[in-house]
């Protein structure tokens, strides 16, 4: 639910906000951002490094100006301390590649009516992207979780577990900041063969190149023998790519990798039980709509459920705050 009532001022403004979506994502395309970096420059500078014409670059430049992520003084455009900080390439906490994956989504919410009407995706995943879309989106994934696994790390005690399954990991993330907070823990990060170069690239940068590997494979469509190697199973942000049986399948295939009382966690955007908020999971169950066949963000329940179906005990929601109202649901494997 809206936090005030509807006004005719709030509807509009909600039916033009992609005005300044549309001003970020093209600032960020044609890193505006980077290309000014800790400099202060004129218009025509901005234009000749970008490529573009110097009315259409001004007209830009202001607008980021009036949304407080530029600064003009004396006709000199200056990136203000939170674009430096996330918006410009070389910053360490740099933040366009998930800016860029919402870019490629656009045209898919454009079109959202054929998707509701048929019940059918109206764009392709991101594993069947170009490599371009497909880094936004690995990448991205890795922005957003740099805000919470840190977080998770420190939060949830694993003390005493020595290995750790990142299933469908991406990037790798997870895996990381778990290590980092468990000195005596191993990780594996279980995903698509293409993942491989991005995730092996960021657990690189972290120095854990002998800590964390790497496994190919799909967690939906591969029977890969664990061999009930790990104490600890962590799906982020996986089960919402898949239709409910799909679902129960990659929960199923996770707990298999686990020991007797291992510990499994989903990490999801988490609906209500009668599924009518609260408002980011509601609308990102429409953006699986668009994109998948069947995905969508699951209730608490239904996430709870799926660890019961596959004998996982103990089961319960952590209370571990995060972002955009994610949240978590855990369980521990029964004795064999």
């Amino acid at each position: 639910m809206n936090p005030s009532p509807w006004t005719k001022f709030t509807l509009l403004e909600v039916a033009n906000s992609y005005w300044k979506t549309c001003a970020l994502h093209t600032g960020v395309k044609l890193e505006l951002f980077t290309v000014i970096g800790d400099e202060k420059i004129d218009v025509e500078a901005a234009a000749r490094r970008i490529g573009g014409n110097t009315h259409g670059v001004e007209t830009l430049l202001n607008a980021l100006c009036a949304m407080d992520l530029l600064t003009k003084e004396k006709g000199l455009y200056a990136n203000t301390e939170f674009s430096l900080r996330y918006l410009v390439k070389t910053s360490p906490d740099y933040t366009g590649f998930i800016i860029m994956h919402y870019h490629h989504l656009m045209d898919s919410w454009n079109r959202m009516s054929e998707s509701v009407l048929t019940g059918k995706p109206c764009r392709q995943r991101p594993v069947t992207a170009s490599e371009t879309e497909r880094e936004s989106f690995l990448m991205g994934m890795f922005n957003l979780a740099m805000d919470l696994a840190p977080h998770f790390a420190r939060e949830i005690d694993l003390s005493g577990r020595k290995r750790f399954l990142d299933f469908g990991g991406g990037p790798g993330t997870y895996a990381i900041h778990f290590c980092l907070e468990n000195p005596g823990m191993t990780a594996t990060v279980f995903d698509l063969p293409t993942t491989r170069v991005f995730a092996e690239r960021t657990i690189a940068r972290f120095g854990l190149t002998e800590r964390i590997d790497f496994q190919e494979g799909s967690y939906v469509h591969d029977i890969v023998d664990f061999d009930k190697a790990y104490d600890v199973a962590w799906l982020s942000h996986n089960l919402h790519g898949e239709n409910p049986e799909d679902a129960e399948r990659v929960v199923a295939h996770a707990v298999s990798a686990l020991k007797p009382g291992g510990l499994v966690f989903i990490h999801e955007f988490i609906l209500n039980n009668d599924k009518t908020g609260p408002l980011f999971p509601a609308l990102f169950s429409i953006n699986m709509l668009l994109g998948t066949s069947g995905g969508r963000a699951y209730s608490e329940q239904e996430l709870l459920t799926l660890l019961e179906k596959n004998g996982v005990v103990d089961v319960k929601r952590l209370d571990v705050k995060a972002a955009v109202t994610s949240g978590i649901v855990c369980g521990r494997v029964g004795a064999a």
